[in-house]
């Protein structure tokens, strides 16, 4: 149920994952050569649903794989209907440095912190 509500709103135009050059360098920096950075999304944070990113060297099946310049980005198929289309950054700032979701087609809105979204329903 939760897919085809999805789909309905989808507004992404591509269907994949776009990964910067940030989050390319920065993960060739952190993960070791078989660990791979897994996105998911999970109910909650301040706006209904999360951002969730960990270093992990499990592929499990029905996980769609990304891969730029050697590193690679995976997500499980339900999180992935949450990020089709979305970039994934990662920025070193004064107060915070992470992997982060930006340019997300499908969320309306977010937090400040930048770890939870709302989906838009348009």
């Amino acid at each position: 149920m939760l897919r085809s509500f999805l789909r309905a709103f989808s507004t992404a135009p591509f269907e994949g994952l776009i990964i910067t050059d940030r989050c390319v360098a920065q993960l060739k920096r952190v993960a070791s050569e078989n660990e791979c950075l897994r996105l998911a999304v999970e109910g909650g944070g301040c706006s209904g649903f999360e951002y969730k990113m960990c270093l992990d060297s499990n592929v499990k099946t029905g996980d769609k794989v990304f891969e730029k310049s050697g590193v690679k980005v995976i997500v499980d198929e339900t999180s992935f209907e949450f990020l089709k289309g979305a970039t994934v950054d990662y920025a070193d700032e004064l107060i915070r440095s992470a992997f982060r979701i930006v340019k997300n087609p499908i969320a309306d809105r977010g937090c400040s912190c930048g770890t939870s979204f709302a989906v838009r329903l348009d």
